[in-house]
């Protein structure tokens, strides 16, 4: 393949689009007018924020509420914003929306980005998929404002908090202009319950969005009503299932831990919340750093979850999930194929699933193994509380999640740059990787006789 056709590759055009993005955004975050005192901010720090608020991770290395002004507030809100939608799926839409048809190149640039690759109609999904986004950050912020206004806040000031909080969420992003995330408003339910849901929402998928709207409930006749499709199904059972299994085991470990003082059903509330959060959002209304050891590695483990395919939200994603435990249960079972729902699923999509999967763990796991050669120094002088501070960080790192363990401002300059390249791999990797395996550019013509090999 030439060099001028491997840089057209729909991945390739991915990555320099992020990319570009962040580098503007660093560029535009480090100007004195973005932050608070007037002055330069670093360009490490402004690179680190930029990359976070585009990956739609929310680590943080300073206060963005304390540090950054007006204007560097909005740049954020802009990077948070094009990184939820995709850089490609905003552009494409505005040429959508002038009358300009899609082109084979751009169809292809978009479907990689929303990660599936039979979307039927793409001019109005385009269309549906930023108008959905549009409409539910209004309304939440609209809900969050008044009630931050009803509490006390200028009404501008309200607005302003609403709109960005309701962006953070429907984003996954986790970005809050508070010090502590949501401890400020942990006492608010209808905050709590409006940002929840944006973060659901958000993480399901534009899909399965597009997929429900299609439905026409008030009908009787189920020809004329419509169905669901098999992802849908897929998504809404596994994220139901991971959002209560994590508030489950969330309240069942920390009872007596960060929830013990608190009225039963406010630790219920928080519990259903902090179950929620991990699947990419990032917000938090406990102290992380005083989770059980438990509930550390349960958080983790929504982290390195996800949400679902063509979300805002990061990680191996609930359908990659899904089709593993199927591959399971059918070789239990001693069956060939892997079924859901009374259905077959493609030998390719297992293998795609298998190798997001295996790609994951080697990010992770390479992330962390660096970070304790970096973070060498600090401990031995115990700064952290241990190793698996650093572990967390970088799977909310890969999962685009934001959740910290309180470990990230503190890590050095060459630590700090190993997360931006985990937050750039987690918010690209899957995306791009379905269209490296399931490309079919190359022939295999040689096939080799078949070898035994001794595996488990």
């Amino acid at each position: 393949m030439s060099a001028h056709r491997f840089a057209q590759r729909p991945e390739w055009i991915l990555v320099r689009g992020f990319a570009a993005v962040i580098l503007v955004g660093a560029a535009l975050l480090s100007l004195p007018v973005a932050s608070r005192t007037g002055t330069w901010t670093s360009p490490l720090t402004a690179l680190f924020t930029s990359v976070s608020a585009t990956c739609v991770t929310g680590l943080t290395v300073v206060d963005v509420g304390m540090h950054f002004s007006l204007f560097g507030q909005g740049i954020l809100l802009a990077l948070i914003q094009l990184g939820g939608l995709g850089i490609m799926t905003f552009s494409t839409f505005l040429l959508v929306l002038v009358g300009r048809r899609l082109g084979i190149d751009s169809e292809f640039v978009l479907m990689d980005s929303l990660g599936y690759a039979k979307v039927r109609g793409l001019p109005s999904l385009l269309r549906r998929v930023v108008w959905f986004t549009l409409a539910l950050e209004l309304a939440g912020a609209l809900v969050v404002g008044l009630r931050l206004m009803m509490g006390g806040l200028a009404p501008e000031r309200a607005f302003y908090h609403g709109l960005f909080h309701a962006v953070s969420a429907f984003c996954n992003a986790g970005f809050s202009l508070y010090p502590e995330n949501l401890m400020a408003v942990r006492n608010d339910s209808a905050i709590l319950l409006t940002l929840a849901a944006l973060v659901v929402l958000g993480g399901l998928g534009f899909l399965v969005l597009y997929d429900l709207s299609a439905l026409r409930f008030w009908l009787r006749n189920r020809v004329q009503r419509g169905r669901i499709g098999l992802h849908t199904q897929i998504v809404l059972r596994a994220s139901g299932l991971l959002v209560a299994v994590g508030a489950v085991a969330f309240a069942l470990l920390e009872w007596d831990g960060v929830l013990a003082g608190l009225s039963t059903p406010r630790r219920l509330f928080f519990s259903l919340f902090q179950g929620i959060t991990p699947r990419t959002a990032g917000f938090n209304v406990v102290d992380i750093t005083a989770l059980q050891p438990a509930t550390f590695f349960m958080t983790m483990t929504l982290m390195f979850i996800g949400g679902s395919p063509c979300s805002t939200g990061g990680g191996v994603k609930t359908t990659t999930v899904v089709v593993l435990f199927m591959v399971m249960r059918s070789f239990l079972r001693g069956r060939h194929d892997v079924e859901i729902h009374g259905r077959r699923v493609k030998e390719a999509v297992v293998r795609e699933a298998l190798t997001i999967v295996l790609v994951g763990i080697v990010v992770v796991f390479v992330g962390f193994y660096a970070l304790t050669i970096t973070e060498a120094p600090a401990l031995a002088a115990r700064s952290f509380r241990a190793a698996d501070e650093l572990l967390f960080e970088v799977v909310s790192a890969f999962g685009t999640v934001g959740l910290s363990a309180g470990v990230t401002p503190q890590l050095s300059p060459a630590g700090r740059v190993i997360i931006m390249v985990v937050m750039f791999v987690g918010r690209l990797g899957p995306l791009t990787m379905a269209l490296l395996i399931a490309r079919r550019g190359v022939r295999q013509v040689t096939r080799y006789p078949e070898g035994d090999v001794v595996v488990g």
